[in-house]
């Protein structure tokens, strides 16, 4: 079992930058395909970037070069920088963990297949 803390969600104004982390209760990095998930109100859950065991990275076009995910496996710890925000950024962002497979699938961005999720942290962008 893996339990998934994020932490650093909040409310800034367009343009501004915020940093997600998420903390797992065990060493994950080199098991399991690491991920950032959102919801936006009315919405499905999509995909946001995903991290594998070597640092190979993958995002969703919508939050290409403004998001950069990374981990640091000493500490357990998965991070999201968000820069450049926009209003259609808010969301509830989760952590999630999967199979490492996943990180090598075309699907990472649906929300099924997840195995393990955080809380969530909430994230609002004002224009």
């Amino acid at each position: 079992q893996v339990q998934l803390v994020e932490s650093g969600g909040g409310s800034v104004q367009a343009g501004g930058s915020l940093k997600l982390s998420c903390a797992a209760s065990t060493y994950t990095y080199s098991q399991y395909c690491m991920g950032w998930v959102r919801q936006a109100p009315g919405k499905e859950r999509e995909g946001v970037a995903i991290i594998d065991k070597n640092g190979g990275t993958a995002y969703a076009d919508s939050v290409k070069g403004r998001f950069t995910i990374s981990q640091d496996n000493a500490k357990n710890t998965l991070y999201l920088q968000m820069n450049s925000l926009k209003p259609e950024d808010k969301a509830m962002y989760y952590c999630a963990a999967a199979p490492l497979i996943r990180c090598y699938s075309g699907s990472w961005s649906l929300p099924e297949g997840w195995n393990y999720w955080g809380q969530g942290t909430q994230v609002t962008v004002s224009s």
